[in-house]
């Protein structure tokens, strides 16, 4: 018999796979809106598996209790709801989705600070990469709805840096408050898969315009991240 590799094995190698499409996007978009729809339902229903990145993040800062596990998901951090995705445009979805996961990649980037060495969780950068990956594919739907998309960036109150604390019951909360956060983000990213298999099911249901993130500052357009910036993407995109 073959040896079964763990299921984590399996889903790093799963991950390694789809976001191979990132070298892809650094040299422009693809006009197959198919494949590209194929790719992001992927993307974010393996982003929206808790093994990607909260299941190691309890295990690394000793949260696997039953208790501790239900704070995690006591107070949900803020995302926007499944219902609210639902009711958005095409083009409004993808501006919301490719906002909150700008928030979301300033935020993991904070989380560095829980760990005086970054290769004993390496889940957490090869996390901040997926989101550049599913970012950049948003970007490229986004061109083939041709309508220009303004979202909002991410503030620098918004980057996520945690104050320093060097009280154990500070260090314990933010710990707390990251697992929530995971948790929404998961949680999220299985609400915008879900959306995303309902636009190649063939229904064609009336979504209408809703005042957008009200939780959300700023208005700029939608652009590609700075690592898949190309001259051709750049001269698309205007300032």
């Amino acid at each position: 018999m073959r040896a079964q590799l763990p299921p984590r094995t399996l889903l790093s190698l799963a991950l390694a796979l789809l976001f191979l499409n990132m070298s892809w996007a650094k040299r422009g978009c693809s006009s197959s809106s198919p494949k590209l729809l194929s790719q992001l339902k992927s993307q974010a229903n393996i982003t929206g598996n808790t093994a990607s990145l909260l299941e190691p993040y309890i295990l690394h800062q000793n949260l696997n209790t039953l208790s501790l596990r239900a704070a995690c998901t006591e107070h949900p951090v803020a995302f926007p709801s499944e219902d609210m995705l639902r009711q958005l445009i095409k083009p409004d979805f993808l501006s919301t989705v490719h906002a909150t996961l700008g928030r979301v990649w300033h935020q993991l980037g904070a989380f560095r600070q829980q760990f005086p060495k970054i290769q004993d969780f390496p889940e957490l950068e090869r996390a901040r990469q997926n989101i550049q990956g599913i970012r950049n594919n948003v970007y490229c739907m986004a061109r083939l709805l041709h309508p220009p998309l303004e979202i909002p960036e991410p503030t620098q109150a918004d980057s996520g840096a945690s104050r320093p604390t060097t009280t154990a019951s500070g260090i314990f909360q933010i710990k707390i408050d990251s697992c929530r956060f995971l948790s929404g983000y998961h949680r999220f990213m299985g609400s915008v898969g879900r959306v995303f298999e309902e636009w190649g099911d063939g229904s064609r249901r009336s979504r209408r315009h809703s005042p957008l993130w009200a939780w959300l500052k700023g208005d700029r357009r939608i652009r590609p991240s700075r690592s898949s910036q190309s001259a051709m993407l750049r001269s698309l995109v205007p300032r």
